[in-house]
């Protein structure tokens, strides 16, 4: 018998609605009888009660009053009297009126008795206002012993009344607080049964879920994975094994398909192994009329043998041209090589010069005194240098970073070189940031002359600084590149002027010259951008301005001998095997 998929998951989540609706019906009647006598005992049987409770403390209060009439002669107490006439006047009343409305429901015993109960009562009022209140009104009354026994001999009929009437009345009350109790005890022996029902059903949901589940995963998700597994060893070009029995529904429809997919694929792999190893012959019948892929596999098989007898030839003409075309290569790559050293030696030769125009440690120690200079091109020349200069006793030093790197940056550093070489020996500016408005001047003069005009970045970047080591005062201007000063374990940043050297669109705002008073021990420190944007660690990222400060603080800890090799192993263990992205300049002044 074939059972198809749709009617295991329809048999399944019928079992399951079966068993929700069944909880469900049951939980309704349950409640809704539930309510009905939650209605019973709250809206009908415990007003009656509390009513009645109330009638039978209303009683014994009457009795108390009427107590104190027949034996309390004073004429200064009169309160009792007044509340003994409220209560037959208004109190009484109005709860009879209640009771009449509560008790409608009740049973015709039950109200039988209510009512005999208001007409012994009544009775009772009356004795009280006829043979004992009308008798006893004033201290005389009191005195004449006629009306003083006829009194007490109507109080002690009226105790043996009031007793009897009492006993009754809570034969009533004790009959209304049972049936509520009744009720009560009925209406959770009700939730208690929908309590554990419903708990029982919903383990048995919770079973039947779980045994559902089982069989859906064993009838359909099993078959469906390993269907799953063999699509995507197909999709991967390789072809299963793996023997495959169909059964008898949709699942087994999709399984005979796949087993003869996989029949038809293990064919055409060894007719196209066949056609591939030059056997043209080999048998191959398309699957049917319809088969694309199979007539589609005989045409090309006929194709790839006309093409094999074009190709033997076509080779035979390559093989000529390839030799032909080598022995031009080999021709144009020594002409390439000659071309490339003469290259070479021109930048090398380029570097000699770039390298001459750079103060040698003599003129850095009579200048600066206590130093030290790391200095790392990214190419054979760099774009990035470092200057010195002396007049009148007056130290000045510069770190540069002109646009670029390698040789267009070297000519914008030798254009640097010669502006600040000239403005020392043929001006009168000492100011940095006069010099360094100078300097832009004869930049912008430069570039123009050269044809750069329209090339709006082209320029330098340069911290410029001038010290009196008598007075130790620092005067310097900083165009992008910034100036560290540390002093007793922290950083002091100078100021820059965010826009360079150069034709920019700020380039009529000057410069701005800082002063600032040095102290003995102070570190200044000048650099590019080359040292923080370098790529390295454990990521490969910047090491980033952040990193570069923790790393001065540590280094002005240390002779500025030692300064140098330290930024220059750090570099190295940061930079590792990634490439050096610019030029790379740090000097160092020891105050």
């Amino acid at each position: 018998m074939r059972i198809t998929i749709g009617k295991k998951i329809g048999l399944g989540f019928g079992i399951l609605i079966f068993l929700t609706f069944i909880a469900f019906a049951l939980t309704v009647i349950t409640l809704t009888d539930g309510k009905s006598k939650t209605d019973r005992v709250v809206g009908r049987l415990a007003p009656s009660v509390a009513a009645l409770k109330e009638l039978n403390t209303m009683i014994q209060q009457s009795l108390s009053h009427i107590t104190q009439w027949v034996f309390n002669s004073s004429s200064n107490d009169i309160q009792f009297r007044e509340d003994l006439k409220n209560i037959i006047k208004n109190k009484y009343p109005q709860l009879k009126s209640q009771l009449i409305q509560i008790s409608k429901p009740w049973s015709e015993q039950e109200k039988k008795k209510l009512k005999e109960i208001f007409t012994r009562l009544e009775i009772i009022f009356k004795m009280y206002e006829n043979d004992i209140m009308i008798l006893l009104q004033t201290a005389d009354d009191y005195e004449d012993l006629s009306k003083a026994g006829m009194a007490r001999i109507s109080f002690e009929d009226i105790q043996v009344a009031i007793k009897q009437l009492m006993k009754e009345l809570n034969n009533l009350i004790e009959n209304k607080q049972k049936q509520a109790e009744e009720v009560k005890s009925d209406m959770f022996k009700t939730f208690n049964f929908l309590q554990r029902f419903v708990i029982i059903l919903g383990i048995m949901l919770l079973a039947g879920g779980v045994i559902i589940a089982l069989l859906t995963t064993r009838s359909i998700t099993q078959p469906v994975l390993s269907l799953r597994k063999t699509l995507l060893l197909m999709s991967r070009g390789i072809i299963p094994n793996e023997i495959i029995i169909p059964r008898k529904d949709e699942i087994g429809d999709m399984q005979q398909a796949l087993k003869e997919l996989i029949h038809s694929l293990q064919h055409t792999t060894e007719f196209a192994r066949q056609t591939g190893s030059g056997n043209f012959n080999y048998e191959y019948k398309p699957l049917s009329s319809d088969d694309t892929l199979g007539h589609a596999l005989i045409q090309m098989r006929d194709n790839l043998a006309q093409n094999e007898r074009l190709l033997e030839q076509k080779v035979i003409e390559r093989t000529e041209e390839v030799m032909r075309q080598k022995e031009e290569i080999e021709a144009k790559n020594k002409e390439l090589e000659f071309l490339y050293k003469q290259v070479t030696d021109s930048i090398h030769y380029a570097k000699r010069i770039q390298e001459a125009i750079l103060p040698p440690p003599s003129v850095l120690r009579s200048v600066l005194k206590k130093y030290f200079v790391f200095y790392r091109p990214k190419d054979i020349v760099s774009g990035d240098f470092y200057w010195v200069a002396q007049k009148q006793n007056i130290s000045f030093f510069a770190t540069v970073d002109c646009t670029g790197h390698g040789v267009p940056g070297a000519f914008m550093s030798l254009v640097g070189y010669n502006i600040l070489r000239d403005i020392i020996l043929n001006t009168s500016l000492e100011k940095p940031g006069d010099i360094l408005n100078y300097m832009r001047d004869e930049v912008k003069k430069t570039l123009h002359s050269a044809g750069m005009e329209s090339k709006s970045k082209d320029g330098m970047d340069m911290t410029l600084c001038r010290i009196d080591f008598n007075t130790l005062e620092l005067q310097y201007a900083a165009a992008f590149n910034p100036l560290m000063i540390v002093r007793n374990g922290e950083i002091i940043e100078g100021k820059v002027n965010k826009f360079p050297i150069g034709v920019h669109v700020l380039d009529t705002q000057p410069f701005d010259n800082h002063v600032f008073q040095l102290q003995p021990n102070d570190t200044l420190y000048l650099f590019s951008d080359g040292y923080p944007d370098q790529f390295g660690g454990p990521k490969g990222k910047k090491f980033m301005i952040g990193k570069f400060k923790k790393l001065l603080l540590e280094a002005s800890k240390m002779d500025v001998e030692d300064q140098k090799i330290y930024f220059e192993k750090t570099l190295d263990n940061w930079q590792g095997s990634h490439d050096q992205v610019d030029d790379i300049l740090v000097m160092g002044i020891r105050i």
